[in-house]
């Protein structure tokens, strides 16, 4: 049987022992597709676009994606350090959890909103609008006068960070073929390498010559300089294919209905109203309030008073849930051009790609979200040193997604590198168990850190271009936009599990071990690594914590370790598609949007 949401056309010419199948769409997605094809116009442009590129505007794209990468890394590996002293400052750092909350939320909900400017406008566009966002917001920071004034510039910056991420891997795309995505993509992460070692020393040379405001205005000037030959290359190429008539020559044959009232005149409240119905502006604001709702209290019920039994925690997450009730019915039955069409939760590789990346992100924020503190206390090692183990799993998930990538290439499958990716992943967390950090040697703490960015690596690479190879292009920006927006859910749950944890049994260890000690000092070590580590190793009290942080970590290890198995059985579940010389798997259109010959397709290698 084929997948759901698609029949059977022919047995895969070029695996005599699989029984996998070259799948077509099925009627009834064809139908919804090319009734939403007016919010298309995006990916159109972006076909016709390639149709004009050359050899060396074709480099010129990849040098821009570059830049584009290298920013967003050296962004994520820097910035984080300058909160703490920015709010300082103010005399408000009790007010940083506040703020990266919001972040967060911003970060997550961002990425359907991106991807429908890019799929209704232009990719081009939707840069331009990332980095008005990326400039703005940091000007604004830069310049803050209050808490507030860098809270706000921190939310609309969050808008293009998570924007600039998205849309790399939307173009990626549009611009590679299914056997070179992986690599690509993974190629994209590389500056994490680089980054993840010298991005502590770029900004604790910043805060120490030059403050805050310099660390976060740089990059008022980085990301122009950056993002400026990218979006100069998809200008051009669009502005080619638009004159050349290849734009509104794709939206005829596929928007029939789309060319000519674009061409009347209409009135400003007509277009407004046209516009909006091609977002989906109130099914994003459903979507963007209901995932707001339901990650506040996941993020803040930690530090709310009565925790999860605060009414007004209770109460936002009631009308979370509600909501994205509410945003499913809505997009489901009532809106014309869906954020969230039916059809993609038809779809077995993309609803098991978005559960893969939950449950993984569950898993991962249970480990992790207290490690770094963890190694601190326990480990005798410097600063420094727990920086760099900090940065382990980042750097083997860049390297071994890099790798995957090259697999993938040569063996035309992602499902193989994606079920190992897994594996090795949840032995890296059952190792955990036991090599967590006071029992185990510093070799096994690291290896366990490299196994679980080795698996990560193949498992994250393997399971986008499965989901996106699933759908047309069409639909590319918004599913790869959907699964990330529900891996990204996935880590604020992780989050909220382990604070959960950490808070309801780590003082209840600290009485068990250290109840020679007042009430007082036990809260105070509690609350403060610093206080812990005043004390040497081998001191009663040291000790005593450190017993306290084994036995609360290892609830959260092996609670991680049995939500690691879910991701395995969800890969079995996913259709093992060819990844070939075409945009996607389940039609037979090329980059341009051109469809492939049945010779043509006999050839791919």
């Amino acid at each position: 049987m084929a997948p759901k949401g698609y029949v059977r056309l022919r047995q895969d010419p070029h695996d005599d022992q699989s029984s996998t199948e070259e799948p077509v769409l099925d009627s009834t997605t064809v139908h919804e597709i090319r009734a939403e094809q007016d919010a298309h116009v995006g990916v159109k442009t972006v076909e016709a676009a390639g149709r004009v590129f050359g050899k060396y505007s074709r480099w010129a794209l990849f040098i821009g994606l570059g830049l584009a990468s290298y920013v967003y890394s050296l962004d994520g590996s820097t910035t984080f350090t300058y909160l703490s002293f920015a709010a300082s400052s103010f005399g408000e750092h009790s007010l940083i959890a506040s703020i990266q909350v919001a972040q967060s939320i911003i970060i997550a909900v961002g990425k359907p909103v991106i991807a429908k400017v890019a799929d209704v406008t232009s990719r081009g566009t939707a840069y331009l609008v990332v980095l008005v966002l990326y400039v703005i917001g940091y000007i604004v920071i830069a310049s803050a006068q209050n808490i507030g004034s860098i809270a706000g510039g921190i939310i609309i910056y969050a808008c293009g960070y998570t924007g600039l991420q998205l849309l790399t891997q939307i173009i990626i795309a549009d611009i590679t073929t299914l056997k070179w995505r992986g690599f690509v993509s993974g190629m994209t992460s590389a500056p994490f390498i680089v980054n993840g070692f010298i991005g502590s020393n770029i900004s604790a040379s910043i805060l120490e010559h030059a403050g805050w405001r310099w660390g976060y205005g740089m990059f008022a000037i980085l990301v122009p300089a950056s993002l400026s030959p990218l979006i100069v290359t998809l200008y051009w190429a669009e502005n080619k294919a638009k004159k050349l008539g290849l734009v509104e020559e794709a939206l005829r044959r596929t928007a029939p209905g789309y060319i000519e009232p674009v061409k009347q005149k209409l009135t400003i409240v007509q277009r407004l109203w046209r516009f909006t119905e091609q977002l989906d502006l109130i099914g994003l604001v459903f979507l963007g309030a209901a995932v707001a709702l339901i990650l506040l209290p996941l993020t803040l019920s930690q530090t709310a008073s009565s925790g999860w039994k605060n009414p007004s925690i209770i109460a936002m997450l009631i009308v979370g849930v509600i909501l994205l009730f509410v945003f499913a019915a809505w997009d489901f039955k009532f809106a014309k051009k869906p954020v969230v069409a039916w059809r993609f939760m038809r779809n077995r590789s993309v609803t098991a790609a978005a559960w893969i990346g939950f449950f993984d992100f569950i898993s991962y924020y249970l480990t992790s979200t207290y490690l770094q503190s963890y190694i601190f206390v326990v480990k005798p090692w410097s600063l420094v040193n727990v920086n760099y183990f900090a940065s382990t799993q980042t750097i083997a998930l860049t390297v071994f997604g890099i790798t995957a990538g090259v697999l993938m290439r040569f063996l035309h499958r992602y499902k193989y590198l994606l079920v190992i990716g897994l594996c090795i992943r949840l032995l890296g967390v059952g190792l955990m168990i036991h090599s967590r950090g006071a029992n185990a040697s510093d070799v096994e703490i690291v290896w366990t850190q490299i196994l679980q960015g080795i698996g990560g690596g193949f498992a994250a690479v393997a399971s986008q271009v499965g989901a996106q190879a699933s759908v047309p292009h069409a639909d590319v920006a918004m599913i790869t936009a959907v699964v990330l927006l529900w891996t990204e859910i996935g880590g604020g749950v992780g989050g909220a599990l382990a604070g959960a944890i950490w808070t309801n049994t780590m003082p209840g260890k600290l009485d068990k071990y250290l109840s020679f000690l007042p009430k007082e000092q036990r809260d105070a070590l509690f609350g403060s690594i610093t206080d812990v580590v005043a004390y040497p190793r081998g001191d009663p009290i040291r000790e005593g914590v450190i017993s306290a942080y084994d036995d609360t970590m290892k609830i959260m290890i092996i609670a991680a370790t049995a939500l690691s198995v879910i991701p395995i059985f969800l890969a079995l579940l996913m259709p093992n598609w060819y990844l070939g010389d075409k945009q996607n798997a389940v039609d037979d259109a090329d980059l341009t949007g051109e469809t492939v010959n049945d010779e043509e397709r006999r050839r791919e290698d």
